[in-house]
């Protein structure tokens, strides 16, 4: 069978990250076939680096090669709409990074368009994929935890220096960049869409928020306590707390390691990769790659660990998170629900 041929739309830092994880999976089943960047030169520079065949100028090019089976797009955040809507129109499968869009109403279009074009799209929210989180959900299943009543969950690092963070033209907050995290995995414990929602931030000059804590209340009691911070290192942890038990994800976006209900640390091991990544525990990126491939493989147009109904959601509460702490894009006025 052949492997699946991948496109890297974006040169950027996630970008190598995932190319450099992909690599660790099985050549006969994944190949990165062709990279685009805005910049020729910096294309030709990524894919000599990762002995990638072709490179482009622009990402039209990405999407008219013949060769390339799917796209991932690692760009910033304001440029996920018109990239994944272009991938799909020349008929690519696409993995796209977090977030989606940049609010329900473009997230919306873009999963309706993939439905339309009978296309796999998958919001890359990797944390969903890794063991540490399927033994999360299987403990949670088989009633090891008890009725879960509570999620705390916590995600800051030093971003307020960083540009793509803090500008409301490149998509920057903190919600964007960071609070899909403690939302999706809150989401993912309670298995339901929160019935309240509260919500409070800190806002740059730019209108921006470098800072949110935030609570999502759910219909059978339980509640989700949020924050994120771009001032500074937050705990960055996630803690599941039931009527049996509580379990602790250390750096959950990112989970390599979990302190179980019994208290034994459980660790799940990453393989050695041909380069050092960007980011903590980026060979992680290999299981939304070999998830991927498997759905294309099945013909399935989602995956079951990120449905495009969980895509929405996770919008849909960044947005209510965002009026209330008063951050509103353009795109909230071109784009609707």
């Amino acid at each position: 069978m052949a492997p699946l041929r991948w496109g890297i739309a974006s040169v950027g830092l996630i970008s190598h990250d995932f190319v450099t994880a992909l690599a660790t999976l099985p050549k006969e089943d994944h190949t990165v076939v062709a990279v685009a960047a805005r910049k020729l030169e910096d294309a030709e520079k990524f894919a000599k680096k990762h002995d990638i065949e072709k490179f482009y100028e622009g990402y039209e090019a990405l999407g008219q090669d013949s060769n390339v089976d799917v796209v991932y797009i690692g760009t910033i955040n304001i440029t996920h709409y018109k990239l994944g809507m272009m991938m799909l129109d020349y008929g690519k499968h696409v993995l796209c990074e977090k977030p989606l869009c940049i609010n329900e109403g473009q997230a919306k279009q873009l999963l309706n368009h993939a439905k339309e074009k009978k296309l796999f799209f998958l919001e890359a929210i990797w944390s969903r994929f890794f063991p540490a989180y399927k033994h999360l959900k299987n403990r949670i299943e088989s009633g090891d935890l008890g009725d879960i009543q509570e999620v705390e969950a916590e995600f800051g690092y030093p971003l307020a220096g960083i540009e793509r963070c803090n500008v409301k033209a490149l998509g920057g907050g903190t919600v964007l960049d960071l609070g899909v995290y403690p939302i999706q995995i809150s989401l993912w414990v309670f298995q339901n869409y929160p019935v309240k929602i509260t919500a409070k931030g800190q806002l740059n000059d730019d209108g921006i928020d470098m800072a949110m804590e935030g609570e999502l209340h759910f219909a059978d009691g339980g509640v989700a306590r949020i924050k994120t911070s771009a001032f500074g290192l937050l705990k960055n942890k996630a803690i599941i707390r039931g009527t049996k038990g509580v379990i602790i994800m250390h750096d959950f976006w990112s989970c390599v390691a979990l302190t179980d209900i019994d208290g034994a640390f459980v660790e799940f091991p990453l393989p050695k990769a041909r380069y050092d990544f960007n980011f903590p525990n980026s060979c992680n990126l290999r299981y939304e790659a070999e998830a991927t491939r498997k759905c294309i493989l099945a013909g399935e147009l989602e995956s079951e660990f990120v449905p495009h109904s969980e895509s929405l959601d996770i919008a849909r509460i960044s947005d209510e998170i965002r009026k209330q702490i008063g951050v509103q894009y353009p795109e909230d006025e071109q784009f609707k629900p």
